[in-house]
């Protein structure tokens, strides 16, 4: 059967579902993976790699998967596969990269033409018949690693002309990167051009923060953990502070990050995210939309943010760069305080911290308990007990406690108890994010993804202050390359009502 008329059938039939409305389907058709913007940075030193390791586990079987690269490039296969090559683990001349690169083909067209997705199309349905698919039984799954100014226009083409039948078990996904959007209305825009051509199942809103292993362990701590469940609370925690710090600055990236900032880049969708899990009530069950319901009540119950719980900053040289404004008030540093108004969280600040150029780059959760009613130790200086999920580099859990010095006297000191993933896990190797995200797109696994929902009540959340920054309303502060940043910021820390403890460093446990 010639691919046109395929394609006409697929056009005629409204039936363009997710073709799981019974977990008992079987998925035995041909998986085609189609990497839009294929020749870009994100493909290359992300998906492409993530597709590879996903192969080379044995995720991803030759006899049933098929990968396109999609781009307006005009190059060949093997030109692809030698870009492709160098971002690949285990050396360049490997057997396995050999093998995967081999599944890889190129398509060139423009991302509103016609013409360049009847013959994606044609490609695709080729690989299909070759492994011998029923059609409509096999799968089709589109990752959009380009400019989500493009979006529309592509996936447009993709309901026109590259759907898969669903009526025997098959299906269309589509998975789209962040940024969803400037702010609230363009994000509802851009929800709605993609509503009115795929179901909601169809659409996996890709934020790779929520693949992180510590991220995803979050719940596990939270809700199988006795030890935590009657310490979860405004009772005993006084603040929970969430940071992303990079020790480099925009690193030719200045023109796209001064159009969207530290806010818009990091702490609207990572940190929201992590907040989300942080403070969540429990699902009644494990099943993604039970989950992602608990979400979107947590964000609907954020308060609107206070200007004076708000403290930006833009490092000094950050104008040098060509491609950012010479009076750009773009931030590349925020604190924000949220406060959550419900039974649980009434009175407890959640500390967004975010920046670049700062003295130390890593990503973690600090929950932060009260101090000690009647402390007859007298270690109230020392700090207080802290709970920390290092998500980035090192992974690692530990808890800050007051212990007794070793020796004669009665003195106390900090210490901590420690779950360090490298000394613990010796010899397992923690997936890349991107892995166990296209994982759980392929089977249909959607509760690290973000609904449509959950990304309005988050911009809500953010665009007020968003729109007094873009108008100038809110200057960001200077600050010197190296530094923590701001000090005005570490001054509302101590507002919220942050401790900070002195003197003691955590060290991570050596192999």
């Amino acid at each position: 059967m010639a691919s046109g008329s395929s394609a006409e059938k697929k056009l005629k039939s409204d039936s363009f579902t997710d073709g799981r409305e019974s977990e008992n389907v079987p998925e035995t058709g041909c998986l085609s993976i189609i990497v839009l913007g294929a020749s870009g940075d994100l493909a290359k030193k992300k998906t492409f790699p993530a597709l590879y390791n996903l192969y080379r586990q044995g995720f991803l079987q030759s006899n049933e998967v098929h990968i396109f690269g999609y781009a307006r490039t005009k190059i060949s296969d093997d030109e692809l596969r030698n870009r492709i090559r160098g971002y690949l683990s285990h050396g360049k001349d490997s057997e396995d990269v050999s093998n995967f690169l081999q599944l890889i083909k190129y398509v060139s067209g423009s991302y509103d033409g016609e013409e360049g997705f009847r013959l994606l199309d044609t490609k695709i349905y080729e690989q299909e018949v070759s492994k011998n698919t029923q059609e409509g039984s096999s799968r089709r799954l589109f990752y959009l690693a380009l400019p989500p100014s493009v979006y529309p226009s592509v996936s447009k083409m993709i309901r026109s002309f590259c759907m898969n039948r669903s009526d025997l078990g098959g299906w269309t996904r589509i998975v789209v990167e962040k940024p969803f959007g400037k702010d609230l209305d363009s994000a509802e825009a851009l929800s709605s051009q993609l509503g009115e051509l795929f179901e909601e199942k169809q659409i996996y809103r890709i934020d790779h923060y929520l693949g992180k292993e510590l991220v995803q362990n979050l719940l596990v701590l939270r809700f199988a953990n006795r030890f935590f469940l009657p310490l979860w609370n405004r009772d005993h925690i006084d603040n929970i502070q969430i940071v992303f710090r990079e020790d480099f600055g925009t690193d030719g990236r200045g023109g796209y990050f001064d159009e969207y900032g530290i806010i818009r880049d990091i702490i609207q969708n990572h940190l929201l995210q992590v907040l989300c899990l942080v403070a969540m009530e429990k699902p009644i069950s494990l099943k993604p939309e039970h989950i992602r319901d608990e979400k979107v009540k947590v964000l609907q119950s954020v308060e609107s943010i206070a200007d004076e719980e708000v403290v930006l900053g833009q490092y000094d040289g950050y104008k040098d760069d060509s491609t950012v404004s010479d009076h750009s008030n773009t931030p590349t540093f925020a604190t924000v305080v949220l406060r959550i108004h419900n039974e649980r969280w009434e009175g407890v600040p959640f500390i967004l911290k975010a920046g670049k150029a700062l003295n130390s780059r890593k990503a973690e959760i600090r929950v932060q308990f009260k101090e000690v009613p009647g402390d007859i130790f007298r270690c109230k200086k020392q700090g207080r007990n802290e709970f920390v999920i290092r998500l980035q580099p090192s992974e690692a859990m530990y808890m800050k406690l007051t212990v007794k010095q070793p020796g004669l006297e009665m003195s106390t000191i900090q210490s901590e108890l420690d779950l360090s993933y490298g000394q613990r896990y010796q010899g397992v190797a923690i997936p890349e994010a991107y892995e166990r995200l296209i994982l759980d797109t392929i089977r249909g696994d959607q509760q690290h993804f973000v609904r449509r929902d959950e990304l309005k009540a988050a911009w809500e959340i953010f665009t007020p202050l968003l729109h007094k920054i873009d108008r100038g309303e809110l200057k960001p502060l200077p600050y010197k390359p190296g530094s923590r940043g701001p000090a005005e910021a570490d001054e509302l820390l101590a507002k919220a009502g942050y401790m900070q403890t002195h003197g003691y460093i955590w060290i991570p446990p050596t192999l």
